[in-house]
């Protein structure tokens, strides 16, 4: 899911100079604090408040806001390996991606001598990108940034931290992670008790497990399955009839319910599509991430049905977690520039043709249609020949055609038998739609 983008100035939906959230949950807040929060929830307003604050749709944007302000994705849920399929990346390219929990550009830069400059609005997500960076970096050996990212709930961690990480960490980057919470804890004291359960997402997956144990149903027995076709017996007897539960029903129909899964009010309705019921939607993809691919080799079945990786190194992991890819990591990591800043912000400071790949998220389901093309004006400017463009939508078609400009899209070529195709591969199956987008010679 993306990070927080700004709507004038795109960007991913989760993004921006690290400090904490716009909405505070820690003590002892200064004034100084206060207007730098402030600050924060302009950008954040400007990319999802469209309605007046006393109409439904309103109240709705003002909630997310609350909602979206901290740590929301300690995972990405877009699946790395078809991006880079998309991509082809090349040595030295340069790619401008929306940060969000990071593990998509580390995984892209572990596979590829790249530069990356990873942004975005949500200053949680900065702080963690920043801390994934100085881990790689610092800590002594893959031994312990497996631990420390993989397994994320051992007390070593802690000191790992103190010892290897925080002296590299920026002064706003260090005040995030060791900023108490309402609960007087620091929020670095996550990667000691599992910090795939924390952020809006890690709650939002504790409780659907929780409102399945109360109707007798246990997600987790998902992963017990050896076969895709145990795998579709266990969803049909576990998860299929939570979706026929009039209340569930009811519920899974409000937008605020989805919050959790970084969908803002504007987004809904295009993941409903055309279907009456957001119920029907939501079984559909969940049956896909439980049915479609094996469970040995997807990671965000594991987060969603078991809330973390596999533990004793035997499960799948995102490519920039396995061994074989660390020392690749780490060599290539100062490549890695982190900003606070929206993707058609930093696009407008750089060189005509000088970018290779855009990695969007599905952050331009929240745009209008005026940041569409403001944003898309950017890329075309900046982009060389053949650079490539992806990004996912709540839907099946691309948001494109019809609000973007006929002369700009006429400059990118676009494949959409292709895309599907590369859809159908996402193992994280949430997306409707996988798009690429590549920047024509103007020849």
């Amino acid at each position: 899911m993306a990070s927080m983008q700004d709507p004038a100035t795109p960007g991913p939906v989760t993004q921006e100079s690290v400090t904490a959230g716009p909405i505070s949950t820690e003590t002892g807040t200064t004034e100084n604090d206060a207007s730098r929060r402030q600050k924060k929830n302009a950008r954040l307003r400007k990319a999802v408040h469209r309605h007046k604050a006393a109409s439904k749709q309103g109240i709705q944007e003002r909630l997310f806001t609350l909602a979206f302000s901290g740590l929301v994705y300690p995972q990405i849920w877009e699946d790395p390996i078809v991006d880079l399929e998309a991509l082809q990346l090349q040595p030295g390219e340069h790619l401008v991606a929306i940060a969000s929990g990071g593990c998509n550009i580390m995984s892209y830069l572990a596979t590829a001598p790249i530069k990356i400059t990873a942004v975005d609005l949500n200053p949680a997500h900065v702080a963690l990108n920043k801390l994934k960076r100085a881990a790689i970096k610092y800590l002594p050996d893959y031994q312990t940034f497996h631990r420390f990212f993989a397994e994320a709930e051992a007390s070593e961690n802690i000191k790992a931290y103190e010892d290897y990480i925080r002296p590299h960490l920026d002064e706003t980057s260090r005040k995030y992670w060791e900023r108490r919470n309402l609960f007087g804890r620091r929020r670095i004291g996550y990667f000691r008790s599992n910090f795939y359960r924390h952020g809006l997402l890690g709650t939002f997956i504790g409780a659907s497990h929780l409102l399945a144990r109360i109707h007798g149903r246990n997600p987790r027995k998902m992963l017990t399955a050896k076969t895709r076709e145990e795998q579709r017996k266990i969803f049909d007897a576990e998860l299929a009839p939570l979706f026929e539960k009039r209340h569930i029903r009811w519920l899974l129909n409000k937008p605020t319910a989805l919050f959790g899964l970084g969908i803002p009010p504007s987004q809904f309705e295009a993941l409903k599509g055309d279907e009456q019921h957001m119920a029907k939607v939501l079984h559909q993809r969940l049956e896909r991430l439980a049915c479609d691919f094996d469970l040995s080799d997807n990671y965000f079945a594991w987060q969603a049905f078991g809330r973390r990786y596999a533990t004793g190194g035997a499960g799948p992991l995102p490519p920039y977690l396995l061994k074989e890819n660390f020392d690749n990591l780490r060599e290539r990591i100062d490549s890695v520039d982190v900003q606070h800043r929206s993707f058609t912000e930093f696009l407008a400071a750089q060189d005509d043709s000088s970018m290779d790949a855009y990695v969007l998220l599905d952050a331009q389901d929240w745009m209008t249609t005026d940041v569409l093309t403001e944003l898309w004006c950017e890329i075309e400017r900046t982009a060389r020949p053949g650079a490539r463009v992806i990004f996912r939508t709540a839907g099946e078609d691309s948001i494109l055609p019809g609000r973007v400009p006929d002369e700009i899209l006429a400059k990118f070529s676009y494949d959409e038998a292709a895309c599907r195709l590369l859809t159908a591969k996402d193992r994280s199956s949430i997306y409707g739609g996988f798009h690429l987008y590549v920047h024509q010679s103007a020849e």
